[in-house]
């Protein structure tokens, strides 16, 4: 079984030599997202904004294969400020997921002019996203 790469122009153009997401073996994979608007490439202020655009991001990309957050099964975020931005962080994440909430994986990290990173794994119910 072959990979399948996902673009849209939904989401940022890849910084660098990478994917959107590939699909290979029932599930896609997104890139790590910041927040850049794709329009603009402006970055919102602030944690809860960033986090909003990147899973507004994120949404697009799963939306090209006909997914939604429900079928996201883990999640990586890396913030930069971990501690001062978690709180900001988990309420925008709230309000995307619902129950029964992915896996997830919280780290600080030292990211490139950006508070907020995210990267997801989402399941492809046989027939989603076929054409």
């Amino acid at each position: 079984m072959g990979q399948e790469a996902v673009h849209t122009t939904r989401a940022p153009r890849p910084a660098g030599a990478h994917s959107h997401s590939v699909v290979a073996g029932g599930f896609l994979c997104t890139a790590g997202f910041g927040p850049q608007d794709p329009a603009t490439g402006e970055v919102p202020e602030g944690g809860r904004e960033q986090t909003a655009q990147v899973l507004r991001t994120i949404s697009s990309i799963l939306a090209e294969r006909g997914l939604t957050a429900q079928d996201v099964v883990t999640v990586t975020a890396h913030l930069e400020h971990l501690k001062r931005d978690f709180a900001e962080f988990d309420a925008a994440y709230r309000e995307f997921f619902t129950e029964p909430c992915p896996v997830r994986t919280t780290v600080g990290s030292d990211l490139m002019n950006i508070l907020v990173e995210i990267d997801v794994v989402a399941v492809i119910h046989e027939g989603a996203g076929s054409d």
